[in-house]
């Protein structure tokens, strides 16, 4: 088969299929993520970063090259989720922006798009890494320059640019021994081989499913008509599937069915070969979603917030109530200073508020937010300067790429990596100071807080010298998994230990969903018993997934 030219007809349905290869092979890229917690990773970064892309891709009945790289880098470029997805996002964008004069594609265009698309990648990293999906990305420009002038092709010059990829992937745990450690190849740069892999079958005719679902769903089990207020007793509506993973018995499922009837109703666990489908109405989403991490990986997530979806009437009225509301915000006089934040539980959520943080972005770990969020964040804050929070490494890139779309606001991302960073942030806030010289400060505050996470694993791994097992509990500090143990307690009480120094005066304690006050106040007394001569704070993060997480300072 040859193919010199590729028209729009065929860049749709490339692009397609490589977005639906990546969601079908998301959970794969998950796994080779090299920190085994129970967060949003890279494989699903990716895919929902991509599909945000091919909703728009998808809708488009007489595609046009021009027409279709708008829509490649306006949907990546709002939907992205995580650094992954961010950088992803970029690669689409430097990409677009060289075929987008074109009416079709060939070799030569192609390379170009190829080298545009790492130049672009590369530059919105501030700190670029090797060994990563950037380079991964790189190696395939160097390939495409390379086959410039041997062939005319784009079938053979796909087929050897995305060889010469995979061989650049299989050296990447030598570029980053955090990679070798732990015997995987970089999960960024498998995702976007996956992608290329999709549109090249495409590319071959071979029969792949390219159809793009706007929503997708189990199917509820019921469906609320009233028109009126209704008093729901289990707020979330939530749904899944278990990759399984381990031995599921009907003994497991009966078990797993009566712990989902400790925390809510409509109840449907199916189990099918090496999947369960299940569906719970429930207050604690996350309790559900831990539990079956237990069985293996999750996949086809979905939480819908019934009391505020129950009837199609109320939201449109809750629409022209909230377009009211910004037209009003529109007409009143700006204030100087707003503040964005991403939060991860109520307790936490009360803390930021108390600080005056004007808007909360749900997220955080298990759900990293997208650059949309960030934008309509953005568009509720009314204020001529919004610093925006992220609270997590890998949402900084998605806020940084917030704060360069827009245009009506000046944007200060403070680049906060952890809650009790953002909480320092604020608190240091100073309103009679320059927009420059609170974010210096704010900053140089923030850099002071020492971190720290307790979660467990969801599988095994060997990482910073340690050896990991599923269900053990971690200890991780700011940049490294510190301690390792079986209790909760005893492993927090361990990393504690790990953060403090002569200088450190405050230790605050945020417990999680899974928590009560009363073993938290246990762990600060023993905290206490060891260091006497430093003031201990415990307070309630509501966080799930993370039973605790703290700062020292």
């Amino acid at each position: 088969m040859v193919m010199n030219t590729l028209d729009a007809v065929t860049l749709q349905k490339l692009f397609l299929a490589g977005a639906k290869r990546i969601e079908a092979k998301k959970e794969y890229i998950n796994e080779l993520n090299v920190f085994p917690v129970p967060d949003g990773d890279t494989g699903t970064n990716m895919s929902l970063t991509i599909m945000a892309a091919a909703r728009e891709v998808s809708a488009i009945e007489n595609p046009t090259i021009p027409v279709l790289a708008k829509a490649i880098s306006s949907g990546s470029l709002r939907g992205a989720r995580g650094n992954s997805g961010v950088i992803l996002s970029q690669l689409f964008r430097g990409f677009t922006k060289e075929i987008q004069e074109h009416d079709a594609i060939t070799v030569e265009i192609m390379a170009s798009a190829f080298q545009k698309a790492v130049e672009t990648a590369y530059k919105a990293v501030m700190k670029p890494k090797e060994g990563t999906i950037l380079t991964v990305a790189r190696g395939g420009a160097e390939k495409a320059a390379e086959l410039v002038g041997k062939t005319d092709d784009l079938v053979a010059f796909a087929e050897e640019v995305i060889a010469h990829m995979d061989t650049v992937l299989a050296q990447t745990p030598e570029m980053l021994p955090v990679l070798k450690e732990a015997g995987v190849v970089d999960s960024g740069g498998q995702g976007l081989l996956e992608v290329l892999k999709g549109a090249f079958d495409a590319m071959l005719g071979k029969e792949v499913d390219i159809r793009i679902e706007t929503k997708k769903a189990l199917g509820k089990t019921e469906e609320i008509n009233s028109t009126e207020p209704v008093d729901i007793k289990f707020g979330y509506c939530t749904e899944f599937i278990i990759m399984l993973e381990k031995e599921y018995t009907m003994q497991t499922e009966n078990e797993f069915k009566s712990y989902l009837e400790s925390l809510g109703d409509s109840i449907v666990v199916v189990s099918d070969d090496d999947i369960v489908k299940v569906h719970v109405h429930t207050n604690d989403p996350g309790l559900a979603i831990q539990k079956a991490l237990t069985y293996g990986s999750l996949t086809s997530m979905k939480i819908d917030n019934m009391r505020e979806e129950h009837n199609e009437k109320l939201i449109k009225e809750a629409e022209k109530v909230k377009a009211a509301t910004v037209e009003k915000k529109k007409d009143e006089p700006m204030k100087d200073v707003g503040f964005i934040s991403v939060s991860i539980g109520e307790g936490v959520n009360e803390i930021f508020k108390g600080l005056g943080v004007d808007y909360l972005i749900e997220g955080g770990q298990t759900m990293n937010p997208s650059t949309e969020d960030m934008l309509n964040a953005i568009e509720q804050v009314n204020a001529k300067t919004i610093f925006i929070l992220p609270n997590n490494k890998n949402i900084i890139l998605a806020a940084q790429q917030a704060k360069d779309l827009t245009e009506d606001k000046e944007i200060i991302v403070i680049p906060t990596k952890t809650i009790p960073q953002g909480i320092t942030a604020v608190i240091n806030f100073v309103y009679d100071k320059t927009p420059e010289e609170n974010a210096q400060r704010m900053i140089e505050e923030m850099e002071r807080v020492k971190s720290g996470q307790v979660t467990y694993a969801v599988r095994d791994t060997t990482i910073d010298g340690k050896e990991i097992h599923q269900g053990d509990i971690m200890g991780i500090g700011d940049t490294a998994i510190l301690t390792v143990g079986t209790a909760i307690n005893s492993t927090t009480v361990d990393l504690v230990k790990c953060l403090v120094d002569d200088e450190s005066e405050l230790i605050s304690l945020y417990y999680g969903q899974e928590v009560s006050e009363e073993d938290a106040n246990v762990v600060a007394d023993a905290i206490m018993e060891q260091y006497p001569d430093v003031d201990v704070e415990v307070h309630s993060g509501g966080q799930p997934i993370y039973y605790y997480v703290l700062s020292v300072e």
